[in-house]
């Protein structure tokens, strides 16, 4: 440390009314960070302070040497202005301080500390909090505090303040960084330096079926009749093969094994586990770029993502992992890479499964295609009675009984193919309704009414957690839908906000849970069967949606579990459900609502895994095998074979509680063993 005495005129304002005024400021101010005894402003802020601070910071510029600072430290025990300098604030996700500027403005004193040698300097964290909102960088800042947090890196359990600090808790948690984003969980020992030469050809894998993400495409009814579809970075061209043999024009492009097909303009790009296998960040972007390029209409995009199931014999490389394939692979948290195609491509990508992101070429389509998610079944009101009328012209009536199923409401001008047709024999949509009206019962609709604006209110409440869309960017459809069943958007945009405000209350969803006559009720609880989500009351489809919305569901997960002890969702997958009495669990996948973090378990292999008793109480009554699954429980249940449920809910121990009780169940059918 240095100390210089003043060589610029002496300070002659410090009283003991204007300090208190000072700290005030700083105690109240909106700007900048926080600490008990003082508070921390980016230099590009000070203008947006209180002007009393302004004029207070003013003057305690006693040397030019404080030219290039990067933070002004306002101290509020003494009168103290500190200039801090990190050079590579913008660059470097915790940069380190390479010099203070203390200016007393008491003693009139400037002391230099010099940091630029140490070993262990200080560090920043939280970087936003420096800044306002409107700096270049605030939102790459804020997402990078939001992941930490996420993986409990910033609890202050143990000091991080320090460089060497830092590094001790990342190597702890096994976690490395690059840039701004999170690169992988690497292994504990140090990161090699060596230089290996990757093989990314050898990342392709050769495939029997569809990929995920272009099965979910198709499952998801993107493609229509007439798209052509396009695979950058195709590998062996499983992808371009099947959709081909489905009946749509189908090509692709790979570096290593088909370099010399061209590039083409298609309606559906897939880039399907690209990214991560590119160890070049500069080439990894312009993958995504160049792709992007080629989308008429939608762009298919997926990664390998970070969940609590590592893979094993890694060694960390650049800002991925090396397998032991010397194949790169950068892995993502989920929302790390829906941050990572947004910032790239400037849009808002669309989860639609772990590690899997649609992008809409049309802000249009985007909107109609988000809405449609929520759009849950309805069956069209049947008839009770015969009306000469209805009869004579229900292939007229036909069309209009459908849409009403489908909007929850009347057709608008244009929207019904039959228009003309039907206002030439009554005049108007709702006069023919009436005739409708005659021959069905009016609760049925109001019910699908009412199921309209809970599809809506769901829609709209989720897309607040990205940007909800301005009217003018919603379909004519969904337009006309909120016109029709609020009034006005901005009615809805209330309602769906009242919803989200619920759905954090714990005890709201806890009573909901308990209250459902559908699912199996447990300690902290609710199981129910997929089929059941849409009949659920709509805050706990809201409640599954800030999960399955945000992350995605577990591929092929048929059982979920709402718990209400803490937010969490958990996705199971039952193979066989329907045809095995008990089926294995096979996989499970917890998201943990507070912070998104996904916890997967694989049970594929495990020789005593979970099973599932009292299926009856998963579905609704009307589910085709509803009363098979509630004999086999009732029987279960009057033998006694459930009563030590700790037991029986894993297999081997299903299967002593048979061979105890000298049984054997073939199908849903519970008999007794012969003995030998």
């Amino acid at each position: 440390m240095e100390i210089y005495p003043n060589k610029f005129k002496t300070i002659m304002f410090l009283t003991t009314d204007y300090f208190s005024e000072i700290i005030y400021c700083c105690k109240k101010s909106s700007i900048g960070k926080q600490l008990p005894t003082a508070l921390y402003v980016h230099v590009s802020a000070i203008n947006c302070l209180d002007i009393r601070l302004q004029e207070y910071e003013k003057k305690a510029r006693l040397t030019e040497d404080i030219e290039g600072a990067t933070i002004i430290k306002f101290n509020t025990d003494k009168p103290i202005i500190s200039y801090l300098f990190y050079p590579q604030f913008d660059s470097d996700p915790h940069p380190a301080l390479t010099l203070s500027i203390v200016i007393n403005l008491d003693t009139e004193q400037v002391s230099y500390w010099d940091y630029k040698k140490k070993r262990n300097p200080p560090i920043l964290h939280r970087k936003e909090t420096f800044i306002t909102p409107d700096y270049a960088h605030y939102e790459m800042f804020a997402h990078l505090t939001k992941m930490e947090e996420a993986l409990e890196l910033l609890t202050l359990n143990a000091p991080i303040g320090t460089k060497q600090e830092w590094e001790k808790r990342l190597n702890r948690k096994r976690i490395i960084f690059e840039g701004h984003y999170l690169a992988c969980h690497c292994p504990i020992f140090p990161k090699e330096t060596v230089n290996i030469q990757i093989e990314r050809h050898k990342a392709a894998i050769v495939r029997n079926t569809l990929s995920r993400p272009v099965r979910l495409a198709l499952d998801l009814l993107l493609f229509e009749e007439e798209t052509t579809f396009f695979d950058y970075g195709c590998g062996y061209g499983g992808d371009v093969e099947r959709i081909a043999e489905a009946g749509y024009k189908s090509q692709g492009w790979d570096p290593y094994y088909c370099p010399d097909n061209q590039k083409a303009i298609a309606d559906i790009v897939n880039l399907g586990y690209v990214i991560n296998v590119i160890e070049d960040i500069k080439e990894r972007r312009e993958a995504l770029l160049n792709a992007w390029e080629l989308t008429n209409k939608v762009l298919i995009v997926s990664a390998q993502v970070l969940i609590d199931d590592r893979d094993r014999g890694v060694i960390a490389y650049g800002d991925g992992i090396i397998t032991n394939r010397n194949t790169f692979q950068k892995y993502y948290e989920q929302e790390e890479l829906k941050f990572y195609i947004d910032q790239v491509l400037e849009v808002d990508s669309i989860p639609i499964g772990l590690g899997i992101y649609l992008v809409f070429r049309d802000e249009l389509e985007s909107q109609k295609f988000r809405a449609s998610r929520f759009h849950s079944r309805a069956k069209t009101p049947r008839l009770i009675t015969k009306v000469r009328r209805f009869e004579d012209y229900e292939y007229l009536l036909q069309p209009l009984m459908e849409f009403y199923t489908e909007r929850g409401r009347l057709p608008a001008k244009g929207e019904l193919k039959n228009e003309v047709a039907l206002k030439e024999e009554f005049r108007s949509f709702r006069q023919a309704f009436k005739v409708i009206l005659q021959v069905t019962q009016e609760d049925d609709w109001d019910m699908i009414t009412e199921k309209r604006r809970q599809d809506l209110l769901l829609y709209l409440a989720l897309s607040q957690f990205d940007r909800r869309p301005k009217m003018r960017e919603l379909s004519p459809e969904v337009k006309q839908d909120i016109k029709s069943l609020f009034g006005s958007y901005n009615s809805a945009c209330i309602m769906a906000d009242a919803m989200l405000y619920q759905v954090g209350n714990l005890e709201i969803i806890a009573q909901l849970c308990q209250k459902q006559t559908i699912g199996r009720k447990l300690k902290n609880s609710l199981l129910v069967h997929i089929s059941v989500l849409e009949t659920l009351e709509p805050l706990l489809r809201l409640y599954e949606g800030c999960a399955s919305r945000t992350v995605g569901r577990l591929e092929e997960a048929n059982v979920i579990q709402f718990s209400w002890r803490i937010p969490k969702i958990t996705y199971l997958f039952y193979p066989d459900f329907d045809n095995n009495a008990h089926p294995r669990l096979h996989s499970r996948m917890q998201i943990q609502l507070s912070n998104l973090r996904v916890n997967y378990s694989d049970y594929a292999e495990d020789d005593n895994p979970p099973i599932l008793h009292y299926k009856d109480s998963l579905v609704s009554p009307d589910y085709p095998l509803h009363e098979t699954f509630k004999q086999l429980t009732e029987k279960e249940q009057e033998l006694g074979l459930l009563d030590d449920y700790r037991k029986v809910n894993r297999l081997l121990g299903w299967l002593d509680c048979l061979k105890e009780n000298n049984l054997i169940l073939e199908g849903y059918e519970l008999k007794s063993q012969e003995t030998t």
